[in-house]
């Protein structure tokens, strides 16, 4: 009995002293520092998705090179020429405002025979390049050019007008391939899946050109134009980073 009430005096005695400190010196200074660490792995897998359609549209470029002795009658010339393929083109379908010139040059042609230069005329060309919005008429369109002065086709690149349904279509198939990867490696190495914290991808959108060289026709000849345009893809590559345990 005496020790505990020994006890209670010794307790009175420290909050009168810590009453009588705080009065004279101000509270006592005190302080929590917490530290909190995380940690967290991730692990990052690629995946491809490729979708193809048919070509619904083409861009090709046709034009007219001539010579002359002057700069005006080179001009005039190509002028003139190009003026028919561009109506030709037209009336096959092609409205105007799918119809632009890409290039337009007129240069000097030279003679070194003599051991030193000398124009002997010029040279100019110039070319369109046209939007067909109709897959099926495109050789059309092409016959129709070269039937009228064009004497140069640069190339033809088929592509597909809205391609908002084929990009996800790719992507659905490459986000489905990543998972399928990070499954089977979590699987063989023994981690488990988290939630996916990041999402990247890469889209390949180029249309692949077809390059052709067109001269003169013979006479004698009357071929159609024939082009074929395939298929085209679009494919994406998506990276998915996984937090894993």
């Amino acid at each position: 009995m005496r020790s505990l009430a020994t006890f209670i005096i010794s307790i009175l005695a420290f909050f009168v002293l810590l009453l009588i400190y705080t009065k004279v010196f101000g509270p006592i200074p005190f302080s929590v520092n917490s530290v909190n660490t995380t940690k967290t792995d991730t692990f990052n897998v690629s995946g491809e998705g490729v979708a193809v359609a048919k070509p619904d549209m083409a861009i090709l470029v046709v034009g007219i090179q001539a010579e002359a002795n002057t700069v005006k009658v080179a001009q005039d010339q190509i002028n003139s020429t190009i003026n028919n393929v561009a109506a030709a083109i037209k009336k096959s379908g092609v409205e105007q405002k799918d119809i632009q010139t890409a290039s337009y040059n007129i240069n000097p042609t030279y003679d070194y025979s003599s051991g030193s230069q000398r124009i002997t005329g010029y040279s100019a060309s110039t070319n369109l390049s046209i939007k067909v919005r109709s897959i099926d008429n495109v050789n059309q369109v092409i016959d129709s050019a070269t039937g009228n002065g064009a004497n140069q086709i640069g190339g033809i690149s088929f592509d597909v007008d809205d391609k908002s349904k084929l990009e996800d279509e790719a992507r659905q198939k490459a986000v489905a391939a990543a998972k399928k990867k990070a499954e089977s490696a979590a699987r063989i190495a023994g981690f488990r899946l988290g939630r996916i914290v990041n999402y990247s991808e890469n889209f390949d959108l180029s249309p692949q050109p077809l390059r052709m060289a067109v001269g003169a026709p013979a006479e004698s000849v009357n071929l159609k134009t024939a082009v074929e345009p395939g298929s085209s893809e679009i494919k994406v590559i998506v990276t998915l980073s996984y937090e894993i345990y």
